[in-house]
């Protein structure tokens, strides 16, 4: 156990010392902090801080007549003018001193009706909230204070499946797509993980500095150590990346209306978690197959490069999981070892997924991740005592069924 400690620590070591894997780690994290810049500044640039006219023609609008700021109204809430007719209202509309005015008619107790008027866009977001809360704070003045506070700040709707397995929290759309992009993120995470475990086999083989580890340890304590200490990699790697969205989100917030109501699906994360060791596991045992049976580091990444699509073959389905997201292609895809992470992760905010797929795909990831280090480890030792030779086909079955002395 020492010895294969030993191997993961030097194998983390060495992977996150290198310039290229400090330039690709960081490279998503500056990468969506650019992106979260320009949001930010497009949304700041382009929202029109001018304030917002009023005409109460049915006499409601008399009690409030201002409100303070909230949360909601972001860092520069918008002005409500009052005016005392259309016609002023109006001119102020067509000299630039508003960006629309509201109508509220006579009728307006029993219409319900109000009239928008705006020159070049409609106001949306905090401004519209704005006079909505305004036209709610007059209507409750009649009422106790506390029963008045409470119907102004509406409902906080949670949406929970009937078995208890999933939840989503607040009023943002942009909730739908939080798991998609998780599942984007850990999908670009492990399968880069992947191809570091390709060219450490490959480039010890090339070196042969693999025959020298090979004398002091077992092919099982070798590749095994190679793995944790890659698993390592991959763990740094997403929490630089979650820590990254966490404070980028948290300042954007304060900006972008949208990510207000973004909250993470903890339950998500969790099941993602489970799923995310044995599917490791499972592209760990074929890199280091890959890169037992070939000679050259290219040759390698060619056959990885076809083996990385069987892990990212939900994309290809994703208008499947909106259309019919229980449909038998999204169970096969749920249940089947190569795609059950990222498709969980893709349906997960569409529909409720019927906990005997996850448990059946986490049963035969788990098994499929075994089987596959177990064969990956006869592999690897026929693979050293064939220096120099690619493995084919035939030859790695042997390996696996007989042993690499058979």
């Amino acid at each position: 156990m020492h010895k294969l400690w030993v191997v993961a620590k030097h194998e983390y070591l060495k992977i996150t010392r290198k310039r290229s894997f400090l330039f690709g780690t960081l490279a998503m994290p500056l990468f969506f902090v650019a992106i979260m810049v320009l949001v930010i500044v497009v949304m700041v640039a382009g929202e029109d801080q001018r304030p917002i006219g009023y005409v109460d023609q049915a006499g409601l609008l008399i009690a409030v007549t201002s409100l303070p700021p909230t949360e909601d109204d972001g860092p520069n809430p918008v002005e409500l003018l009052a005016f005392a007719n259309e016609a002023q209202a109006r001119t102020a509309l067509e000299t630039g001193r508003i960006q629309a005015y509201y109508v509220l008619p006579a009728d307006y107790l029993t219409s319900h009706d109000v009239q928008l008027v705006y020159w070049e866009e409609v106001p949306r977001g905090s401004a519209q909230r704005r006079f909505d809360r305004l036209v709610r704070a007059n209507l409750t003045t009649s009422l106790p204070a506390d029963v008045a506070a409470r119907a102004q700040q509406g409902i906080d709707l949670t949406a929970r499946s009937a078995d208890g397995r999933q939840e989503v929290g607040g009023d943002s759309i942009v909730n739908i797509f939080v798991p998609f992009f998780i599942g984007l993120f850990f999908s670009i995470v492990v399968l880069s993980s992947g191809s570091y475990l390709l060219e450490a086999v490959t480039d010890e083989k090339e070196n042969r500095t693999i025959e020298v580890m090979a004398t002091s340890m077992t092919s099982g304590q070798l590749i095994g150590g190679k793995a944790l200490g890659l698993m390592a990699v991959a763990l740094t790697q997403i929490g630089i990346l979650v820590v990254t969205i966490v404070i980028g989100v948290m300042i954007g917030a304060q900006f972008v209306e949208a990510l207000r109501g973004l909250s993470l699906p903890w339950s998500m994360l969790l099941t993602l978690a489970l799923f995310f060791v044995p599917t490791f596991a499972l592209i760990a045992g074929m890199m280091i197959a890959v890169g037992s049976m070939v000679t050259e580091t290219r040759q390698g990444q060619q056959i990885a490069g076809a083996l990385n699509m069987l892990f990212t073959l939900p994309f290809f389905f994703i208008i499947v999981f909106f259309t019919a997201p229980n449909s038998p292609l999204a169970t096969i895809l749920t249940i089947f070892p190569t795609t059950s992470f990222l498709t969980i992760a893709l349906r997960w905010s569409l529909t409720t997924i019927p906990m005997w797929e996850m448990v059946v795909g986490l049963v035969l990831v788990t098994v499929s991740a075994i089987c596959m280090v177990w064969a990956a480890a006869r592999i690897f030792r026929m693979g050293m005592l064939r220096y120099g030779q690619r493995l084919d086909l035939k030859s790695m079955l042997r390996a696996v069924r007989t042993g690499a002395e058979g």
